[in-house]
């Protein structure tokens, strides 16, 4: 009996929190450690409706990846608050229409979890763990930091599975396989948007990719090089890639190594995009991200954790 008891005082301690924002305010969940906090973060999901414990439920992914960190974290002294991004989850009411969306928002986003974070758990600053798409989001939230701003509430950044190349780039290896003209007419329509430009009649099989609604967000995303981010990012970096995710490579991480040589570099063998152990075959890969009760790869908590602590 003493020792459930014992157990129990020592859990972290789960606490709903809440950023002001327009048109609703934005939503979280704070892990604090039963003792000190030590260091804290905020926990940046990736792509598509990822909400704030990296599940996608209308996917049927329930890799729990942001959940089971920020338990690791909180077990290791650090404060973590995972969200659900504008427009997903708890903070739907936030999101803009698709016309309206900007990846800048995204970013802004962050910079003000940081701030909020902060301030919750007592401490002078925020780390920024961006996961997948989140990576690109913490690297854009450093750079778009407003000209003067004085007292800055990031940290550092942590880079999980994150892209290092262009989304251009990314984008035209996966349309690689589209039959002609097909394959032309959709390379032209990721130049366009490179450029800026939107694209008037996209091809009528590509119309979901390149619907007129999503082309300004696109365009605003394309513009993003993240190498060229993390290069020109002087605070602390730590680049953690699994060798066997199958949506993220190896080259993008080290393109990101190369770019900014002050970097720490972690490569997990055996670890997937959801950072857990999986093999490279696909669809036993892909059967991690369904199943909560799979932990996190072995190393990966603590290679994070003692990276923010030192």
């Amino acid at each position: 009996m003493l020792t459930l008891a014992a157990a129990l005082l020592l859990s972290p301690v789960s606490t709903p929190v809440e950023l002001p924002s327009g048109p609703a305010p934005l939503h979280g969940t704070l892990l604090s450690p039963e003792g000190q906090t030590r260091a804290a973060a905020v926990i940046i999901p990736g792509s598509g409706p990822t909400d704030r414990d990296g599940n996608s439920p209308q996917f049927g992914i329930q890799a729990a990846t942001y959940r089971l960190l920020a338990e690791g974290l909180a077990e290791r002294g650090v404060a973590a608050v995972r969200i659900d991004k504008r427009g997903i989850g708890e903070s739907a009411a936030a999101g803009a229409s698709e016309a309206d969306l900007r990846f800048s928002a995204y970013a802004e986003d962050a910079r003000a979890w940081a701030a909020e974070t902060a301030t919750k758990t007592g401490r002078p600053c925020a780390w920024l763990i961006g996961h997948s798409e989140g990576a690109l989001v913490a690297l854009a939230a450093v750079a778009a930091k407003p000209d003067g701003e004085g007292d800055d509430k990031v940290c550092g950044l942590v880079l999980l599975s994150g892209a290092g190349r262009p989304a251009g780039v990314v984008l035209r290896e996966q349309l690689a396989a589209l039959p002609e003209p097909l394959k032309t007419e959709a390379y032209a329509a990721v130049e366009a948007l490179e450029a800026g430009r939107t694209v008037a009649n996209p091809p009528a099989s590509l119309a979901a990719l390149f619907r007129p609604s999503v082309q300004p967000y696109l365009i605003s995303w394309l513009a993003l090089d993240p190498a060229k981010l993390a290069a020109a990012y002087d605070g602390p970096l730590f680049i953690g890639q699994g060798t066997t995710d199958i949506q993220v490579t190896l080259a993008d991480a080290e393109a990101l190594k190369a770019a900014q040589p002050r970097a720490e570099l972690a490569i997990w063998d055996g670890v997937n995009h959801v950072l857990k152990v999986a093999p490279v075959e696909r669809a036993a890969n892909i059967a991690t991200y369904m199943d909560p009760a799979l932990p996190l790869a072995p190393g990966v908590v603590e290679a994070v954790a003692d990276f923010m602590l030192k």
